[in-house]
């Protein structure tokens, strides 16, 4: 977590996101905000694959307040969009390919 409050979670390059994965990144959002509301920044640049038990996982109310998600090819826009289409957002949530774009949605909605 930044000094500002922001979350920030970052998927290593080629990872394959399993159901156990999510469980264990949305409880460490969790367990981080200590019951308060902050927002996401998730770094999914280059993701191999998110499993479908894992996209549903992140439907799930967590400590998040909203989510940008950040990725910077094509195949991270179809994976983003495609969870977005097929599951609904625990909160706001919006795909960028730029962090810039993504920081000042999340600050000026903080």
């Amino acid at each position: 977590m930044s000094d500002g409050g922001l979350l920030h979670l970052r998927w290593l390059p080629g990872v394959h996101i399993q159901v156990e994965d999510a469980r264990a990144a949305m409880a460490k959002v969790n367990e981080v905000c200590q019951q308060e509301e902050h927002a996401l920044l998730v770094d999914m640049a280059a993701v191999g694959s998110v499993s479908r038990e894992a996209r549903a996982v992140w439907s799930i109310p967590c400590s998040a307040s909203r989510i940008a998600l950040l990725g910077e090819s094509p195949v991270d826009r179809v994976l983003a969009n495609f969870f977005l289409g097929v599951h609904v957002p625990p909160c706001p949530t919006r795909f960028f390919t730029s962090r810039s774009e993504a920081m000042d949605w999340l600050s000026a909605h903080a």
